[in-house]
């Protein structure tokens, strides 16, 4: 919930179990304590800090650390030794609500490691961390042993002034630790789930970007999931609504930022842009995202969790790791992905015929068409390796669905619906693909068909390959539309997929005959 400013670090590579650590520290100010909880955090083998970002009017160090849980959980302590030694939260001041020099570290699963193992992973950190810096801790979210102190907010009500007040008349004692609070004040240990911070700059005043922020939040009765508050932003002459989505399964991206709009327009308010601060899962954006909310600044190769971890993405990836990864027991990438990447392949084929083509002797005449396809082709490519990278996030979804607790009913309800809502992302994607592929398709044709005769071997097999990939894409389609309970959107996804393959089908027979006649 802080503003832009944040310093990108290095990506992560591995198979091991993963957890995400995003500890917060009450320091934004001085760059020398900064750098040295960061060195701390970046010192241990096996960890990573992917992202740090110091906020001087907050007052505030935000960073995460992508890493094994041994590992992890040894930055961290090592990171808030530092902290406890340099920050005195009696001389501290800053405009985010605080209770600590260490102020939250929560755990947040990634890979091969359930929900239930970072809650575990939490309260043994909380214990080891209370034991070794004699520090107050409280657990929450996920990992809290007592319900009302699942909310952050409300162990951290009061701040650090009204905690130590309470603490010191016997009241809010922590989990672990001495029953008092010192300078180092005290440590909020947590497990949960993916957040994402999210923030709207709009004109107006500071009063109704506060207005637009409680009529959002869910704790006065809007958007579930969703914690707001409104500030000015002097320094760029507007106000903000600044949010956490704390479960954007629940409400994602768009409803809150649809939700701000139109609170904003009540007030005769305009959204100037809008920012992701921090990571963010790759689940939680949709393919048109970026341009619907106005995103600035945005920078997916280095904010999208998912691409810090597995190195970049799937296209920089080499070819013997894709395929060590696509042959393991690992139920992403898939055939989606390779869907992608086919129409990727087919794509860049019909490049090499353009390329072969333009400027060459004899083909004066369709050089102008040529730089035509080649820079549609050049464009498409790039969007076939976006969509595997999505599909293999979009079932990661499903997966992570079917993990939800279902003791409850309420809980029950809410696993069904994110399990409904994978599904429907997991058809979209390689709905997309094939989409795609097969409009790409007809080009393949084309350049079989007036490009360098030399090379039209090379364009009859881009249609092959976006055949290919429109063929992979429809099956995954299939698949995932049988486990939807939207009979009526099941069976629009099964009508587009048969229409996709019957163009497809056509397309392919269309370039063979092309290719034949190049060759009398």
């Amino acid at each position: 919930m802080r503003p832009h400013g944040a310093d990108r670090l290095r990506a992560v590579s591995t198979a091991e179990p993963l957890v995400v650590c995003v500890p917060n520290f009450s320091e934004g100010r001085r760059p020398e304590v900064i750098d040295r909880i960061c060195d701390a955090l970046s010192s241990v083998p096996g960890a990573r800090l992917v992202y740090r970002q110091a906020d001087a009017e907050h007052n505030r160090l935000d960073t995460t650390v992508v890493g094994s849980p041994d590992a992890v959980r040894a930055a961290a302590l090592g990171a808030a030794r530092v902290a406890v030694d340099l920050i005195d939260m009696e001389r501290h001041s800053g405009g985010h609500p605080r209770m600590g020099a260490v102020d939250v570290i929560p755990f947040v699963p990634l890979r091969g490691i359930s929900m239930e193992g970072c809650v575990e992973l939490a309260r043994v950190f909380a214990k080891e961390l209370a034991e070794t810096l004699d520090l107050p801790v409280y657990l929450y979210d996920r990992a809290a042993l007592a319900p009302e102190r699942a909310s952050l907010a409300e162990v951290r009500r009061g701040e650090f002034e009204g905690l130590r007040a309470a603490v010191a008349r016997g009241e809010r004692l922590p989990d672990f630790g001495p029953h008092r609070i010192g300078r180092a004040g005290a440590t909020a240990v947590g497990a949960r789930t993916p957040l994402v911070a999210f923030n709207l700059y709009l004109s107006g005043s500071e009063v109704d970007a506060k207005a637009v922020a409680r009529a959002v939040r869910e704790s006065s009765g809007g958007l579930p999931a969703v914690r707001a508050i409104g500030f000015a932003v002097p320094e760029r002459g507007c106000v903000t609504v600044s949010m956490n989505l704390v479960d954007f399964e629940v409400t994602g991206l768009r409803a809150a930022f649809d939700a701000v709009r139109a609170e904003g327009a009540r007030r005769g308010m305009e959204v100037l842009d809008s920012e992701i601060v921090g990571l963010v899962p790759q689940a939680a954006l949709g393919p048109d995202d970026v341009t619907h909310l106005r995103l600035e600044r945005f920078d997916a190769e280095h904010q999208i969790l998912e691409r810090l971890v597995s190195g970049g993405g799937i296209h920089e990836q080499g070819v013997d790791a894709f395929l060590d990864t696509l042959a393991s027991d690992a139920p992403t990438p898939g055939g989606g992905a390779v869907a992608g990447l086919a129409g990727a392949m087919g794509a860049a084929l019909i490049e090499m015929v353009a390329n072969l083509t333009i400027g060459k002797e004899g083909y004066e005449g369709v050089g102008e068409r040529m730089g035509g396809i080649l820079a549609d082709a050049e464009a498409a490519r790039g969007g076939f390796v976006e969509l595997a990278d999505q599909d293999a996030t979009a079932f990661d979804g499903v997966m992570a669905a079917f993990k939800m607790p279902k003791e409850t009913d309420a809980e029950r309800a809410a696993r069904t619906e994110a399990i409904q809502r994978g599904y429907e992302a997991a058809a979209t994607v390689p709905l997309d693909t094939g989409k795609r592929a097969v409009a790409l398709m007809e080009l393949a044709r084309e350049a079989t068909e007036k490009g360098n005769v030399n090379a039209a071997s090379d364009g009859a097999s881009a249609a092959a390959m976006l055949f290919a990939a429109a063929s992979c894409a429809a099956f995954n389609v299939d698949i995932n539309a049988a486990g939807m309970k939207d009979t009526a959107r099941a069976e629009q996804l099964r009508t587009e997929v048969a229409t996709l393959r019957a163009e497809a089908a056509a397309l392919l027979d269309a370039t063979n005959r092309a290719f034949v006649e190049r060759l009398a």
